[in-house]
């Protein structure tokens, strides 16, 4: 964990091709004011994988010692073979959305996707679910698959959340090729859980389950939007920018958005990088929710 000095100058970013988007630096600059870290600074980088070596190797730039970076996509799976090292997380799903920089000058990745999404459902009451949807196949979807391993290996039992029998059964995700499908059947029987693929042509059929997670671009679910069901389960949006997507606008039940992932991950990259925990979730929240807004008006 990268050490902190009072006032000492850091930095810190986020890094993705687009990244114009980005609320993290919203969401950090808020949490640095909360902790009276003024000469903390976070930015952000468009950046896209064949750029991401060169970015790494001249960080060093004395503008302040750099405590840390933020990937978004394409970037969390590039970065893997240019750090010393990644924790158990990042290596379950290999997706790397943290880098800190280390005393001794390692580069170690680690990966908050997963516990944040394991935060933002425990907060919404969602501790154990009796089957899933996935929509997508990519980092995010391993991650979710990640985050429902932990779910069912954590689940209560005791009737909470939109689960009822404790532990999570069968997971359905819906992919667009073959390619995908394997690589996702792989996922779940590296994570442990029990995955089965359909065509995406399908994908109407899996918003009948008790949770829905969508991790795809924005506009890929539009054509979604009709199938909601009436009395719908929780569907969990990972996108935050366009928001409401047409999918989450059209749901009948209980939605989390993109804000609430980005926030609990951002609360654990805070943490990370500065060594001060908890990090002021309320205020990282309440700057985003103001972000979004003004966008949007």
């Amino acid at each position: 964990m990268p050490a902190t000095t009072g006032q000492e100058a850091r930095r810190a970013a986020v890094l993705g091709s687009p990244v114009a988007h980005s609320l993290s630096p919203v969401l950090h600059r808020a949490a640095y004011a909360e902790l009276g870290l003024g000469n903390w600074t976070y930015g952000r980088y468009q950046v896209d994988e064949q750029g991401l070596g060169g970015f790494l190797a001249g960080l060093d730039d004395g503008a302040g010692r750099w405590a840390g970076l933020s990937l978004t996509m394409p970037l969390k799976r590039a970065v893997i073979p240019l750090l010393d090292g990644i924790s158990p997380t990042a290596a379950s799903v290999e997706a790397v959305n943290t880098v800190l920089f280390t005393e001794d000058g390692r580069r170690t990745g680690d990966n908050t996707d997963v516990p944040g999404m394991v935060a933002a459902l425990r907060e919404r009451g969602i501790r154990s679910v009796e089957s899933a949807t996935v929509l997508g196949a990519g980092a995010t979807a391993s991650s979710a698959l990640a985050a429902l391993a932990r779910i069912r290996a954590d689940g209560s039992g005791d009737g909470s959340g939109t689960g009822g029998t404790g532990g999570t059964g069968e997971i359905t995700v819906y992919v667009r090729s073959a390619e995908r499908a394997r690589e996702m059947r792989g996922w779940g029987e590296r994570l442990g859980v029990p995955v089965r693929t359909a065509d995406w042509a399908r994908a109407a059929e899996g918003l009948a389950a008790p949770l829905v997670v969508s991790t795809t671009p924005a506009g890929a679910t539009d054509g979604l939007a009709a199938a909601a069901p009436a009395a719908g389960g929780t569907l969990f949006d990972v996108l935050y920018d366009p928001w409401p997507t047409a999918l989450a606008a059209a749901w009948h039940g209980p939605v989390l958005g993109g804000l609430d992932l980005l926030v609990h991950q951002a609360v654990l990259q805070v943490e990370l990088m500065t060594g001060r925990s908890p990090a002021p979730l309320a205020a990282m929240r309440a700057a985003g929710e103001a972000e979004l807004a003004a966008r949007a008006g």
